[in-house]
């Protein structure tokens, strides 16, 4: 398989290996690879969420208060969102 890179893609790339001290083909190559694990990891948690959701339609059941409070706590020890008061 080829992929064909604009001028200014190719000469980014071109610029990053020679400051890594790697081939383009290897920053390429790993590029490829994170974007697919980032992905397939959206595409497993989308799944995740659909099996949720038609759980709750079914039962009713919903996520604790306690999970969600704990779930918030980490994003903001991440810092994920804008700043919240408690």
């Amino acid at each position: 398989m080829g992929v064909r890179l604009d001028p200014e893609t190719k000469g980014r790339l071109k610029a990053l290996s020679k400051k890594r001290d790697r081939s383009a083909h290897y920053l390429a190559l790993t590029a490829i690879k994170r974007y697919l694990d980032e992905e397939e990891e959206y595409d497993r948690q989308r799944q995740a969420d659909m099996e949720e959701w038609e759980n709750y339609l079914q039962t009713g059941d919903a996520i604790p208060g306690e999970k969600v409070e704990m779930w918030l706590r980490e994003m903001k020890a991440q810092r994920k969102y804008v700043e919240w008061r408690d």
